[in-house]
């Protein structure tokens, strides 16, 4: 039987199913599904499904896995699997490491059929994360939508074919409302922009954020809402306000102009019954200098409540103001019903990367629980920045992470690692959580979690559950005005700092710095890594958490990777490098793209000699929050490092990526860690019960659906970080038919 054929008789055998034309073979098996990412509209993450429970899971075994094909050969390397794939009807739905869209058998794993958005040559790959995809139903049309790139696709569920009556055959381009020449001064149709995070379904709504360069060539944070049927854009939510929109005022005149970002690529959830969508927004552009935007900044670091059928603001909470650290608002918010004052109140609990839980009323925005604006320090700050005087913080529940860094929190590890650490210590700024950051350099907690995208689950009881990070990070400002590492100011140089600096260091300074346990590597040896055709093909496609910078011109790629390996002509960008801008040939004076007067030395996580994180542990945790009370129910620590269990230091949990999975049966499955387990905890004592090695890392989210009466728990397989071997599989685990009553 051809592939054509044997997908139009799988779409029969649905629809007839569908319609209940199979009684005479008996009743139809019990079915749960995990149809939306985070399980349902709320983003509970929670399944009423109880066949695996506390008593069964020790007999939990491998059902099936499906095997992508890719991260297995080196030319194929490189690329993460973060989905949290949905089931529906019994076929599970999910993406591999180089954007393929699959669907398979939710009982074997068998492929139905497989999507590639780059089947056509003339389609230049462009990777990055990706999450989750979004399934609508309207009747006999049923689709798969999801993002590639700048490209939102509509495919369909049953043959995985092009939908070509949505957009432009089948694709709608994600730069659609974001604005345009008139509006901002500057065209956007070129900027990079991509969906790490799937929208979410309202009616004949999809939903949507955005995920971007957090440079100075940032493109606006718009939400928007396209017709699922059509792929018309339905309405547009400015996260940064144009003139006479509410929210302008917190900026200065004209931010909008240069500044991109306030996005919320962590994804959002709807509370269906009231119609609101709820979304979790992150800094503006540049993550960690605001003189051209002083203020507030509504509604970067926000928590908004829109409403879903047109875009108007309800409601909104900033939980950081005039962000200076990158504390994205980093997780989809979750929408649970508590117990408070002797009343049930529908709430929207909210996790950041700082290790606070903040918790509404969904209809008002009133915090549940007090939250008090603290005095925040505004000086040492760097010129030109107006640091805002306080910070939110709620008075419950405790933050899950750590907030205070002293001597007494610096690892002991072993006595060569603290007399490392400490040498740092000593010579950084530290102390209070928001202090500015500074050319001399600060060790702060939160820019990398706390809690991170993986998400929190809920359960009816409301309890709240998130895995939390304490991992600190070193954050030193540099003058883009000045020459840095003795480097001259050429255009690859602007360059690098418009497009890579934000994440990338390229300091020939290895303190701090252990380049095979860093997410963003130092670039300051590159050449030592990889040739010139090599850097050209990552700087193209993207790999891992990098995305693709094609949107830039072949010569400005080329220029910076002249700059990475010293072979840039010395030709000069001007000496006003505060207004100068991508290239050389663009008027001197324009106000995008933006280059900021300081930078940051790149994401680097401070770490000892070893590798280790430089703080005493949990180095990753996982926490149950009873928000009725917003007291602790337990916090664990997550993960270990099999390597130091064998010397003895155990329970030190890890940094940890992808969240948590909560059921009816009483468990919470997690995977996330360094050691590649996924884990089954007791969720009303936190005590684990169950654990598997998995075949890579399991850096996402698991799922647990059922299929002809048997429970399934599903993860990707994918990890690629911190040195770990690649993966490109899904696993499914399933009880014995034998021990199934």
């Amino acid at each position: 039987m051809n592939r054509t054929v044997y997908q139009r008789c799988f779409a029969v055998i649905l629809l007839i199913g569908a319609l209940g034309l199979v009684s005479s073979y008996g009743p139809a098996p019990a079915r749960e599904d995990w149809p939306t990412y985070g399980g349902n509209a709320a983003g509970n993450r929670y399944s009423p499904l109880t066949q695996i429970n506390t008593q069964t899971v020790k007999n939990l075994q491998l059902a099936w896995t499906f095997d992508t094909g890719e991260n297995n050969d080196s030319t194929k390397r490189g690329m993460d699997i973060q989905c949290q794939p949905i089931v529906v009807d019994g076929v599970l739905y999910g993406t591999t490491p180089r954007h393929k869209l699959f669907a398979v058998d939710a009982a074997t794993g068998r492929r139905i059929w497989q999507f590639d958005p780059f089947s056509n040559p003339d389609k230049q790959p462009r990777f990055h994360p990706l999450r989750g995809v979004t399934y609508w139903n309207g009747g006999a049309d049923k689709r798969i939508l999801y993002s590639s790139g700048a490209s939102l696709y509509a495919v369909n569920a049953q043959t995985g074919e092009l939908i070509n009556s949505f957009g432009q055959n089948g694709e709608v381009d994600l730069h659609e409302g974001l604005g345009n020449k008139e509006t901002l001064g500057h065209d956007v149709s070129n900027l990079s922009i991509r969906n790490t995070s799937p929208g979410v379904i309202y009616q004949d709504l999809i939903i949507v954020g955005s995920s971007m360069n957090e440079g100075g060539d940032a493109p606006p944070g718009n939400i928007r809402a396209f017709n699922v049927r059509t792929g018309k854009l339905a309405w547009t939510f400015h996260t940064i306000p144009l003139p006479g929109e509410y929210g302008y005022e917190t900026w200065m005149k004209d931010s909008y102009k240069k500044i991109g970002g306030a996005n919320c690529w962590a994804g959002m959830v709807v509370d269906e019954k009231r119609g609101i969508v709820f979304a979790g927004t992150g800094s503006p552009s540049v993550d960690f200098y605001g003189g051209d935007r002083a203020g507030k900044n509504l509604f970067a670091n926000c928590l908004l409540a829109l409403d879903a059928k047109t875009g108007k603001r309800i409601w909104h909470f900033q939980t950081v103001h005039h962000d200076l650290w990158d504390r994205d608002i980093p997780c989809p918010p979750n929408l649970l019903t508590v117990s408070h004052n002797g009343k049930k109140v529908d709430a929207v609990a909210q996790a950041t990367k700082d290790g606070y839980v903040f918790v509404f009323e969904r209809e008002t925005g009133k915090p549940l629980f007090p939250i008090r604006e603290m005095a925040a320090p505004t000086s040492p700050a760097l010129p030109g920045e107006k640091p805002w005087p306080t910070q939110p913080v709620p008075a419950k529940p405790a933050p899950f992470a750590f907030q205070h860094l002293d001597e007494r929190t610096i690892t002991s590890r072993t006595p060569e690692a603290r007399a490392y650490v400490l040498d740092r210590f000593k010579n950084s700024r530290q102390g209070n959580k928001w202090l500015p950051p500074s050319e001399e350099g600060s060790l702060i907690f939160g820019v990398g979690g706390g809690a991170e995208w993986g998400g929190t689950a809920a359960d009816p009881e409301g309890v709240f559950y998130v895995n939390g990070n304490n991992m600190l990070w070193w954050l030193k400002m540099r003058n883009t005005q000045t020459p840095s590492d003795g480097v001259a100011l050429t255009r690859g140089a602007s360059l690098f700092n418009t497009n890579c600096a934000a994440c990338h260091a390229i300091s020939k300074e290895n303190k701090a710095v252990a380049s095979t346990s860093q997410a963003y590597p130092n670039l300051a040896n590159v050449g030592n890594r990889l040739d010139r055709s090599q850097i050209n093909a990552l700087l193209t496609t993207g790999r891992g958490r990098m995305p693709s910078f094609s949107h830039l011109p072949k010569d400005d790629r080329e220029a910076i990777v002249n700059f990475l390996l010293h072979t840039e002509p010395a030709r000069p960008v001007p000496a006003d490098m505060h207004q100068a801008t991508n290239t050389l040939d663009t008027a001197p004076n324009a106000d995008f793209p933006y280059v900021s007067p300081y930078l940051n030395n790149g994401n680097i996580q401070f770490r000892d000699q070893d590798g280790y994180p430089a703080i005493k542990p949990p180095w990753g945790t996982l926490n149950a929050i009873d928000l009725n009370t917003g007291e602790y129910r337990w916090q664990v620590s997550l993960g270990e490092y099999p390597e130091l269990v064998q010397k003895g230091l155990m329970n030190t949990g890890t940094e940890n990526h992808g969240g948590p999975l909560v059921t009816a049966g009483g468990l919470l499955f997690i995977a996330a860690t360094y050691d590649q387990k996924l884990r089954a905890f007791d969720r009303k004592t936190g005590k684990i019960i169950w654990e598997q090695k998995l075949p890579a890392g399991g850096f996402a989210t698991p799922i647990t659906y059922s299929v002809a009466g048997k429970q399934y728990v599903a993860i990707a397989c994918g990890g690629t970080r911190y040195g770990l071997k690649s993966g490109g599989s899904y696993v499914s685990f399933a009880l014995p038919s034998s021990s199934i009553n």
